[in-house]
């Protein structure tokens, strides 16, 4: 049937997959509770109508009989560590603009941290390509590098904002997650080997003369804040997004994580403290509000700001994906990226 295509109706979001007239079940998926996302048979095939959406812009699969896949009508995709995804936009969404901008010529190496407490650490380090290896740049580091990169556009950003002098020139360490959910729940292994081992290795072959700056999102996040905590000398700046700053009472959905105790338990901890460090790192935190960790974020963003700590937010009206992560960059990366390093 010409026509017969998902679309944007007004505020209802139509979705639409023609033909499959021998389907049993056509249903949407996407990381949101959304009520019933069950399409209804219709003359050319099948349809479902979502009013009001809490997000502007929705990341979907549909599942037909239990297996998913991109919307056929809709040639809207974002790539991610688990396939492609649909994404649709909502009157309200905009991207950012510095998607269409002119990226700076850069360069990647790669550095691998040996015989830290957690093993072998894998970075990518990305600079401008006219960079010295003498020359002194501040550095990014960031939690979940690679997929950062990958998904959510992080070097994109970088090359285009150092190109177009909004930022000033850095080099910026992509940090491969290695066993993720080990390393990235609090653990003061980890942290050990990030703040005693991969970030001194990272000094010494990159030479700067400011404190570097720390990135990570959803358990990245944890990790991130968790090493700065522990740790408050050694970077300048937190960019926190999404964090999973889980507690009993906020996050009893996720109580069956492997590391449950250990989120929980550091999260704990911070909230019962009182007065952050002297020289605590100034944070960004941002998250999408139609996110499962939106309540804990902005719990954790007051109890931050109430022990001394500066702290500046931002939110989007989007779920916890890559692409949340990649809107939020600018303002709120570029503002804190500014304030400290000048």
């Amino acid at each position: 049937m010409t026509g017969f295509a998902t679309a944007v109706e007004g505020d209802t979001a139509v979705f639409r997959v023609p033909g499959l007239d021998d389907a049993d079940e056509v249903r949407l998926w996407c990381d949101l509770d959304l009520g019933d996302t069950t399409f209804g048979r219709v003359d050319g095939g099948w349809e479902l109508r979502l009013a009001d959406l809490p997000v502007d812009r929705l990341e979907y699969l549909v599942e037909v009989d239990g297996a998913s896949r991109p919307d056929p009508t809709h040639d809207r995709t974002v790539p991610g560590p688990f396939g492609a995804h649909s994404w649709l936009p909502l009157p309200g969404y905009a991207e950012p603009d510095w998607l269409t901008g002119e990226r700076v010529p850069s360069e990647q190496a790669g550095v691998v941290v040996e015989d830290t407490p957690v093993g072998d650490v894998e970075v990518t380090v990305w600079a401008p390509a006219d960079a010295d290896g003498e020359e002194p740049l501040p550095m990014l580091c960031c939690h979940d590098g690679p997929e950062m990169a990958a998904y959510g556009g992080l070097l994109d950003w970088a090359g285009v904002l150092v190109g177009d002098g909004r930022l000033p020139r850095m080099r910026i360490a992509l940090l491969a997650p290695g066993a993720r959910n080990e390393r990235y729940s609090a653990d003061p292994t980890y942290a050990d080997a990030l703040i005693g081992h991969v970030v001194p290795a990272l000094r010494a072959a990159c030479p700067s003369d400011h404190r570097p700056v720390l990135v990570g999102q959803s358990l990245g996040g944890v990790a991130a804040l968790h090493a700065a905590w522990t740790s408050p000398g050694c970077f300048t700046g937190l960019m926190l997004q999404s964090g999973s700053f889980f507690t009993p009472e906020l996050d009893p959905q996720e109580s069956g994580f492997d590391h449950w105790d250990e989120v929980t338990g550091f999260v704990a901890s911070l909230l019962a403290a009182s007065t952050a460090a002297p020289d605590a790192p100034v944070v960004a935190m941002t998250c999408g509000t139609a996110e499962e960790n939106y309540a804990n974020n902005v719990q954790m963003r007051d109890h931050l700001t109430s022990t001394g700590m500066a702290v500046a937010w931002g939110e989007v009206r989007q779920g916890h994906t890559w692409t949340c992560w990649r809107d939020t960059l600018d303002p709120h990366l570029t503002d804190l990226l500014r304030k400290v390093w000048g």
